[in-house]
């Protein structure tokens, strides 16, 4: 039969070995598996986590052989704690960022987490095979977002990991579990009516839950089609009258991916990933750097920095409604406000964990200083995590002007974190849950996980 673009996705799917995994491949995606594993176990320390993990005990029971993100003892059924695994990932807006946007990893890893422990003994995958369903997983997702040029831009409608997630977590997953090519093409049509959340629930205890629900439900999708569950065998295609995965986007022209070997270049060879250094939508990172910038002029300037000699604060930030919040109120709020994080830097010269906590987000003298800012989008900055910039101005009483800038913040894929600073940044995740020889021993499992002769140990 005449190939289609989605024969062509599961046969990528069915095909894909570890030798096609170049040198680079397995080092972005380990540091990628390290870092959200690292989010996953401080996103444990949340209140949404913990409604989430309530919800499941509570309300379901079935047979418990996975575990949970910081719970030790804990178990819960595979589907369930890739729900719950998910949640804590997306919980802080604190795991990594691609482009086209979507969160990648806390799509996928959860679910291959789950299913390695739940596969028998004697099936389990080694580390390698692990690798290999997570790439897998990756490259789904990337390759469906570049089908449409909507999805370059800074989202509007529906949360892309809730859409491109699920069905990378029904491949990657299908991967390690050696379905047929079939049953894989079964799973991303499955999955594809499994996906999809709307952005209103962006800044709220919901938005966590489409990163979990992405990751369960693709699970899911692939233990359906091996199960024999068949699904529209052209989901991916653009058929005229009947809408496939083409349903999320306006713009969509798929191309079939071609079969893994020496013709084929993983995406993530190409475009490397985004790590975040606090807790909030990635957006922030370029005002918050923009802030600290001006903040050391200020500095230098004044010799303190003094909020009273502030007339009003500029931003220069692209156009988008969700993360333009002049005065959030909650601490999903404060993540995706380019307002509170320009001033929460401003004024502390840092944002982390503790930035977005209720006592923090309440301060009278950050509230005073959000009543100073001025909001401008010039044309030239484009809703787009390639090519926005962000822009913070002090415009003094004095008359005196200090503007901060920044074009690429670090952390970035073309500023990637050096290995210490990943480090740094995992090692204080974890600590908030696991001890230090635990800590070392998961950096270890990631550093050498094709190595590993069973996966379910990580």
């Amino acid at each position: 039969p005449e190939e289609t673009v989605t024969s062509s996705f599961a046969s990528f799917i069915h095909a894909a070995r570890p030798e096609h995994l170049s040198p680079t491949v397995r080092q972005r995606s380990k540091r990628m598996i390290l870092d959200s594993i690292g989010v996953g176990l401080v996103g444990s320390t949340t209140r949404v986590f913990d409604i989430a993990l309530r919800y499941c005990r509570e309300l379901y029971s079935s047979v418990a052989v996975s575990s949970v993100y910081g719970k030790p003892g804990v178990k819960l059924s595979p589907t369930l704690a890739a729900f719950t695994n998910g949640v804590a990932t997306h919980s802080m807006d604190f795991d990594d960022t691609w482009h086209p946007a979507t969160h990648p990893s806390g799509a996928v890893l959860p679910a291959l987490l789950a299913a390695s422990q739940m596969l028998p003994p004697n099936t389990k995958p080694n580390g390698l095979d692990f690798l290999l369903a997570f790439n897998v997983g990756l490259e789904v997702q990337g390759r469906l977002m570049h089908f449409s040029t909507e999805a370059h831009d800074i989202p509007k409608r529906f949360h892309p990991p809730s859409v491109v997630g699920t069905l990378g977590s029904a491949a990657a997953t299908a991967k390690l579990l050696s379905l047929s090519s079939a049953q894989c093409c079964h799973a991303l049509g499955i999955a594809a009516s499994l996906a999809g959340a709307p952005m209103a629930n962006a800044a709220t205890q919901a938005k966590p839950l489409h990163v979990g629900n992405a990751t369960r439900l693709g699970l899911e999708a692939a233990l359906l089609a091996a199960r024999g569950m068949e699904a529209n065998p052209l989901i991916l295609d653009d058929i005229p009258g009947c809408s496939g995965f083409s349903a999320f986007y306006s713009v969509y022209q798929p191309k079939p991916l071609s079969t893994p070997g020496e013709h084929h270049e993983f995406l993530l060879e190409k475009q490397d990933i985004a790590f975040k250094r606090f807790p909030a939508h990635l957006g922030m990172h370029w005002v918050v750097d923009a802030a600290l910038s001006v903040r050391n002029l200020f500095i230098n300037y004044a010799g303190s920095f003094s909020p009273s000699l502030i007339r009003t604060i500029m931003l220069k930030i692209p156009v988008s409604k969700y993360i333009n919040r002049p005065f959030p109120s909650s601490e999903h709020q404060a993540r995706h406000s380019f307002q509170f994080n320009a001033c929460a830097a401003l004024l502390d010269g840092e944002v982390g964990l503790g930035s977005f906590s209720e006592s923090s987000i309440h301060r009278q003298e950050l509230r005073e200083l959000l009543d100073k800012v001025v909001v401008e989008h010039p044309e030239d900055n484009m809703a787009n995590f390639d090519k926005m910039y962000g822009e913070v101005a002090l415009l003094l009483h004095s008359g005196d002007v200090l503007t901060g800038k920044c074009d690429t913040f670090y952390g970035h894929w073309r500023k990637p974190l050096s290995k210490e600073s990943l480090l740094t940044k995992f090692r204080s995740n974890a600590s908030h849950v696991l001890p230090e020889e635990k800590i070392e021993a998961i950096i270890t499992l990631v550093d050498n996980l094709e190595t590993l002769s069973d996966s379910s140990q990580l």
